[in-house]
């Protein structure tokens, strides 16, 4: 043995082309550390992802027994809280209506301003009992002359429209959030309403919500669901609607009726101003500030009120540039939030410790941690490494059973997309990849981690552009940079690799997933997703 492990046969003698076979070399290399120290690696990362598996799996089962109690047993959250109109009296007019403040915040919202601002100033609510507020950050002096003069037009109408502008972009969403609470004219203001420029609530949105608010002085916020005008845009905008329409249909209910808890989602919801006042206001200290708030307000021992029935019409990112930033600050935010609040949550004195629990562990560290690491590290990692490394054997009911089972669970919130489930899944593998590597910057506290960048609006640009194409043809100008993604195509090389091996010396038939997942890991490096949008 001592004369086969030396230096001399571990380093080839010299370059490709003499005597010595480089391959060969590899190949005993190989040989010598598989056993000793890749196999019990790789078998410790079996474990571990199996453990996350279970962790998850757990997780889903208990929300989809909980959503099935919900929609059977639960009383409806008008008849769980105190909820009446609030209807005009002749006596004492609109006093009886309470001021509320609608926030809008911009930021070069060229295609979408004129919706949001249209939609709000067509609420369903006195207008001396309401203020609107343009929050506009817009670095493009046109588009902000654009969205001034739009305000300026609904003002002449007798619309209470305010356009508020700063001199920096601090804190970003939550900055301008900030200061827009502390003009004078809000302090008469009971509630604020906090739409996004591509929103568009119906006219009784107001007349539907308030009235939780106003008789259940528990309550803090009440959100809304969010429906999609381009859901059926193209197939990333069908894949978002798929994920979505869960986290609403299921987490956020079963959050509501059990802890009266959830993430606000930053848009489509009603806060009252006492609960953001006494969480200490909007902090820039992570990019989900919308979460932050939450978090804290439920640690004062607030109630937030999901209403599914409720529904607010918005537009989901359809070009993936746009939706890998949105998808980067979603993971990157609640990972970053959890490093920073973790032990103030178990410090808190006023929730329970069943509440603290369901916050750290199933809120954060399940759903915001966990579901990403282990999506992408067991089926883009772990799993097509045992191809190459026969004698570490994942259990099917590891790699099957329960995966199909978590898949099935995740289903249930847009019954009308089942058919593109199984592409989903592999979707959702690929993104699993961005989220991961956001999670741990989020985590570590890492240089992007307070990166922001607004998700791109189109609006009607797409159809518009459609339009301009057929009547005036425009070359098209390919841009390297945001077409070829070399993170997922050198992904879709290795598992092309472990799917060969499988196809060739395996015994699973790991083959058949992994040269579809390379398939769609070659069509996202190769940017063939979302809407492509010409240049002019």
């Amino acid at each position: 043995m001592g004369d086969v492990i030396n230096g001399k046969n571990l380093i080839p003698e010299s370059f490709p082309g003499a005597s010595v076979d480089l391959a060969a070399q590899i190949g005993m290399l190989w040989d010598l550390i598989k056993a000793p120290l890749i196999v019990p690696l790789l078998q410790l990362a079996v474990y571990i992802c199996l453990a996350m598996t279970v962790m998850l799996f757990l997780e889903r089962l208990y929300m989809g027994i909980v959503i099935i109690l919900v929609k059977i047993f639960w009383k409806k959250p008008d008849k769980r809280y105190n909820w009446e109109p609030i209807r005009d009296d002749l006596e004492i007019g609109n006093s009886a209506f309470p001021m509320v403040l609608i926030q809008i915040p911009m930021f070069n919202e060229r295609e979408v301003y004129k919706i949001s601002i249209g939609a709000a100033c067509n609420l369903s609510w006195p207008s001396d009992r309401l203020v609107i507020q343009v929050l506009d950050d817009s670095t493009d002096y046109v588009i902000k002359d654009m969205i001034e003069k739009e305000c300026q037009r609904w003002a002449s109408k007798g619309v209470n429209i305010r356009y508020q502008i700063r001199e920096s972009r601090g804190g970003y969403k939550a900055g301008a959030l900030k200061e827009g609470l502390k003009h004078d004219y809000v302090k008469d203001c009971d509630y604020v309403t906090i739409f996004d420029a591509d929103f568009r609530p119906e006219p009784d949105f107001l007349r539907r919500a308030i009235p939780f608010l106003e008789f259940n002085p528990q309550i803090a916020l009440v959100q809304a669901r969010w429906r999609f005008v381009n859901s059926d845009e193209c197939l990333l905008t069908r894949m978002q609607e798929m994920s979505l329409d869960y986290h609403f249909t299921v987490e956020q209910e079963v959050g509501s009726a059990t802890h009266a808890f959830f993430g606000f989602n930053g848009t489509g919801g009603v806060w009252r101003i006492a609960a953001i006042n006494e969480a200490g206001g909007w902090k820039d200290r992570t990019t989900v500030e919308d979460m932050d708030l939450a978090v804290r307000a439920g640690l004062k021992g607030w109630k937030f009120l999901y209403l599914g029935d409720l529904q607010v019409k918005s537009e989901l990112p359809s070009t993936f540039k746009a939706f890998r930033y949105q998808q980067h600050r979603w993971s990157c935010g609640p990972a970053n939030l959890f490093r920073k609040m973790v032990m103030e949550i178990v410090r808190n004195k006023k929730v329970t410790l069943w509440k603290k629990l369901y916050v750290i562990y199933s809120f954060f560290f399940v759903r915001k941690i966990i579901a990403h690491m282990v999506t992408f590290f067991f089926f883009c990692v772990v799993l097509p490494l045992t191809i190459l490394v026969p004698e570490v054997e994942v259990p099917i009911w590891g790699a099957i059973y329960i995966p199909c089972i978590i898949t099935t669970l995740n289903s249930v919130g847009t019954p009308r997309s089942i058919h593109l489930l199984f592409y989903w899944i592999l979707f959702e593998n690929v993104m699993s990849l961005h989220r991961t590597k956001a999670t741990f910057i989020g985590l570590l506290d890492a240089k992007r981690s307070n990166e922001w960048v607004v998700t791109e609006k189109l609006g009607d640009a797409v159809k518009n552009n459609k339009a301009a194409t057929k009547s005036a043809p425009k070359k098209f100008k390919f841009n390297i940079g945001d077409r070829i993604h070399l993170t997922e195509l050198g992904f879709a090389v290795f598992l092309f690799f472990t799917g060969c091996y499988d196809f060739m010396y395996g015994k699973n038939n790991y083959f058949i997933y992994i040269f579809l997942q390379t398939i769609t890991f070659l069509i996202v490096g190769f940017g063939f997703v979302g809407t492509i949008v010409p240049s002019s």
